[in-house]
């Protein structure tokens, strides 16, 4: 039962490091999709003028290239702390409660990482300062949110203490 336990907190922080990889390698082979989406949500071209927020708009385009950047190594940065996490829950998958849960350290930091790019920069930063809730055409705010949840949710499981067997 404790290897099936942990086999499956692996498995889970594994899923989640696949996809945040395969996200960081669509931005950096295609970006255009992506920082198109940053420049829209910066520039606040989509939020009705009305709304009076708009001055808090970001149109120099390096200022949006360096947001992107921040994004993209945010991202990267997650994917690698959950591959590490991966590695090191594997290798004490066996091993004392103790060991395994030192290899754990690894995935909590990686789901942090990716609880904080998601829900405070998408959905804070990107949803409420720049209202990217009000646009129809460039919200990513749901797949912000279902990303976020589904962070915390592996993130709580992990972080559960480990028993001996």
């Amino acid at each position: 039962m404790i290897i099936a336990v942990r086999l499956s907190k692996i498995l889970l922080v594994a899923a989640l490091a696949l996809t945040c990889t395969l996200v960081v390698f669509g931005n950096v082979v295609d970006p255009a999709i992506n920082f198109g989406m940053v420049q829209h949500v910066l520039s606040m071209d989509t939020v009705p003028a009305e709304s009076g927020i708009t001055d808090r708009s970001i149109t120099e385009p390096a200022l949006q290239r360096a947001a992107f950047v921040l994004i993209v190594t945010g991202e990267a940065l997650t994917a690698l702390l959950l591959w590490l996490g991966v590695a090191w829950m594997l290798r004490g998958l066996t091993a004392p409660a103790a060991r395994f849960a030192r290899g754990k350290i690894w995935a909590i930091a990686g789901l942090s990482a990716g609880f904080v790019v998601w829900q405070a920069g998408f959905l804070g930063i990107g949803g409420e300062w720049f209202g990217m809730w009000m646009s129809k055409t460039w919200n990513g705010q749901d797949s912000a949110f279902r990303f976020a949840m589904t962070v915390l949710g592996v993130l709580i499981y992990v972080s559960l203490p480990e028993h001996e067997a």
